[in-house]
């Protein structure tokens, strides 16, 4: 097993290395102002044997899971994931899919509503299959915490008298995200966890102990140097090798990166809500600051990457009419998949929904006057959304969750830059397969709020009033019943037995 720590101090100015402790087998840290990231790899020989079993049939599995909870990402770890658990896999040729749902299930609940990968998942769209970075199945639930997770290592994974295994687990009750990948190539598995600030949001004061003696942790005190390069990101601080090195190393080192924070010149935030009452055709609202809406670059555009669960579809047609997508501040519907049937109900669709990335429009430079004062109040992007008939419940409305969506800017890198070797990059984030290998992307952080996530009401049938629905209609098709046998029977018997009686008459 490998371990890197980092500890990324966002003012270089007010850390002192007097704060750190380094011996031989741990590290001490008293007050340390950062955010943190910790990055395990796992040999698959190294795993239970049950994980070794599974992780046989994968060609590829990345989970990214991110709490509802607001926090403040510092470079490199801008990047965003809508709230909840997101499974994007690519499955050996010669096996089966069907042992991904019920791994779910064990490691973060029985709330995972995944039956069959074959069924519940959803084919990503590929733009250019050459340089596509997209696994070929993907997944989502709405998983508010860790604790399922906590519970499925701490029972099934850490030995019953390891507490450091325990309460290493117990930590990710407190993440911010928490990336898990595996690829059959490296055979290797990296859990990868970060933490805004710790979980009393006071500094890390912590001990980092060296779990056996022929093993060695990494860890940096690092910070972000001003780069003139703009694709280029600058590390300076220190590192230590815990089980090689007594004192920590004055280090520095720079490293393109994909993702990148926007300039402090720009006060960019975005907060999403829905327009009330939202009824079965709720309109998501994208609110920004109109005054710095500009591009932090020539190059860059405006994107947004919803993450919509199966309740909720869009109908990919409204979006062909520039009028309509004028009105709306959208520029074009670039990509959609997942659940489109504009007619099913929810318990008739099988994927777990869908996503869909839309190029946004922005204010020009030569609005008039008019457009002018608007933009002084705010910038409202609106998504026209529908709603799926809902399950009848026991009561008459059923409350539903809809994640946040993630907002970026895409711009071109540099001719040259090499996006790959960035340690601290993440991938597979469900949207950055839908660019080039050579695309920037400047993430636009949410505004502070409760939560990133938004709640609607839906209208469901009532079974506590439905009594009165059964008995009344079984009365209307019964007097229906009896007058349509009256119309077809009553009169023609009649008619028939008065011609008889004429004809005999007659003879």
């Amino acid at each position: 097993m490998k371990q890197r720590i980092t500890y990324l101090v966002p003012d270089p100015e007010s850390f002192d290395p007097d704060l750190l402790t380094v011996n031989e087998a741990s590290l001490s840290l008293r007050d340390v102002k950062a955010a943190k990231e910790h990055r395990l790899t796992f040999g698959l020989s190294e795993l239970p044997a049950e994980l070794r079993k599974a992780f046989d049939g994968w060609h590829e599995l990345h989970i990214r899971w991110a709490t509802d909870s607001p926090y403040t990402a510092l470079p490199p770890f801008t990047s965003r994931v809508s709230p909840g658990l997101h499974v994007s896999f690519t499955p050996q040729e010669e096996q089966q899919k069907s042992t991904l749902c019920p791994f779910l299930k064990d490691a973060f609940g029985d709330s995972v509503g995944c039956d069959s990968t074959n069924g519940t998942f959803i084919q990503p769209p590929i733009l250019a299959e050459r340089f596509s970075m997209s696994a070929s199945s993907e997944f989502f639930a709405h998983i508010p915490s860790m604790s399922p997770l906590v519970s499925y290592i701490q029972e099934r994974i850490c030995p019953s008298s390891s507490t450091i295994c325990k309460d290493a687990a117990d930590s990710l009750l407190s993440a911010s995200y928490v990336d898990i990948d595996y690829d059959a190539i490296s055979h290797a598995l990296v859990f990868n966890v970060f933490w805004a600030q710790p979980s009393d949001k006071s500094p890390w004061t912590e001990k980092i102990l060296l779990p056996g003696t022929e093993e060695t942790i990494e860890v940096g005190i690092l910070s972000i140097e001003s780069n003139p390069d703009p694709d280029i990101l600058g590390f300076s601080g220190f590192l230590t090798v815990l089980g090689q090195d007594d004192t920590p190393k004055p280090t520095r080192f720079q490293a393109p990166s994909r993702h990148h924070p926007l300039p402090s010149s720009l006060r960019q935030t975005f907060t999403a809500s829905f327009n009330q009452p939202t009824g079965l055709h709720p309109t998501l609202t994208i609110s920004l600051p109109p005054t710095d809406l500009r591009p932090p670059e020539r190059t860059c555009k405006l994107h947004t990457y919803l993450t919509l669960p199966s309740y909720l579809f869009i109908d990919k047609y409204q979006f062909t009419d520039p009028l309509f997508l004028s009105s709306h501040h959208l520029k074009n519907l670039r990509t959609i998949s997942g659940a489109t049937d504009l007619e099913a109900p929810d318990w008739v669709v099988k994927e777990w929904g869908s996503t869909a990335l839309f190029e946004l429009d922005i204010p020009s430079s030569q609005d008039d006057k008019t457009k002018a004062t608007e933009r002084e109040r705010e910038w409202n992007i609106s998504i026209p959304l529908h709603l799926r008939y809902l399950p009848a419940s026991n009561s008459s409305h059923t409350r539903v969750p809809v994640p946040w969506p993630v907002v970026f800017w895409a711009c071109r890198a540099e001719e040259g830059t090499k996006m790959n070797v960035n340690p601290f990059d993440r991938r597979h984030l469900g949207y950055e397969g839908l660019f080039g290998p050579k695309t920037k992307f400047i993430d636009v952080p949410p505004a502070r709020q409760d939560r990133l996530v938004e709640f609607i009401d839906v209208p469901v049938l009532d079974l506590r009033r439905t009594g009165w629905v059964e008995m009344g209609t079984m009365g209307v098709v019964l007097l229906a019943f009896l007058w349509l046998s009256w119309v077809l029977f009553g009169p023609v018997q009649g008619k028939v037995q008065k011609g008889e009686g004429k004809g005999k008459k007659t003879q």
